[in-house]
């Protein structure tokens, strides 16, 4: 087993002060469902879905260890409305690996995107939104990422440390499987600080001011050479006003 660095974890009921005073937070899977008000298995049933993830197409570097969907949502008072399926899009000032493209990805299967526990994530994500720029309806995206190991190596952020254009970021481990490195990075955006982590438990979430910190996640080895692995994610971003592209 590879060493780890342990998340600085914040109670459910400090996060939003976390977020704000800081610029990011770790939540261990009880406390992201405190907030979302479900048990662990309502968010353990959404898990089978990432085994059904196409390849991502859209790989600048060559690479065949990413797979994905993406959809897009409004999350306004309690309520979360899903939009009609739209290209991902980022500035090149964001994203200078992939950004200036419209990347269409294939759409979120309907029993994840239309789960009673998906609504109650995205909402829960939201009240953090809120509480952090003032509340007001949100342009959510979702990404669903599986990142393998099949040719020996898999980079969960091929494009570097970097922010995402957005409000929020809440990236979300749902599980890690055969595999080593991995590790978060969160850097202050006009400073020197940072910090540096592996999330391990599934449903551990870390919350990112992105006007604030910068984020990367350093790529991932097998622990067997024989026998590749994966680290799946799910990306929410949180947009104030319009998507991006629009």
């Amino acid at each position: 087993m590879s060493a780890t660095l342990t998340p600085p974890i914040t109670p459910a009921a400090e996060v939003d002060a976390r977020l704000h005073d800081a610029g990011y937070a770790v939540l261990d899977a009880a406390g992201l469902c405190a907030l979302a008000r479900l048990d662990v298995a309502a968010l353990h049933a959404l898990a089978p879905a990432w085994d059904r993830l196409p390849a991502d197409a859209h790989l600048r570097d060559g690479g065949r260890y990413r797979r994905r969907r993406h959809g897009c949502f409004i999350a306004e008072a309690g309520t979360v409305m899903p939009v009609p399926h739209r290209a991902h899009w980022q500035p090149v000032e964001y994203n200078a690996l992939h950004g200036g493209l419209q990347r269409w990805f294939e759409p979120l299967e309907p029993a994840l995107a239309e789960a009673p526990a998906w609504s109650a994530l995205l909402n829960a994500l939201a009240g953090r939104a809120d509480a952090l720029r003032g509340r007001q309806a949100w342009c959510v995206e979702a990404h669903p990422f599986r990142i393998d190991t099949t040719d020996g190596i898999g980079r969960p952020t091929p494009e570097g440390a970097h922010r995402d254009g957005v409000d929020l970021v809440a990236v979300v481990l749902v599980a890690r499987d055969g595999v080593k490195g991995g590790e978060t990075r969160v850097f202050e955006a006009a400073g020197p600080q940072g910090l540096r982590f592996t999330l391990t438990e599934p449903w551990s979430v870390l919350l990112l001011d992105d006007a604030r910190v910068i984020h990367e996640t350093t790529p991932i080895q097998p622990l067997d050479p024989a026998r590749p692995g994966h680290r799946d994610t799910l990306v929410l971003t949180y947009r104030a006003g319009s998507f991006q592209g629009d």
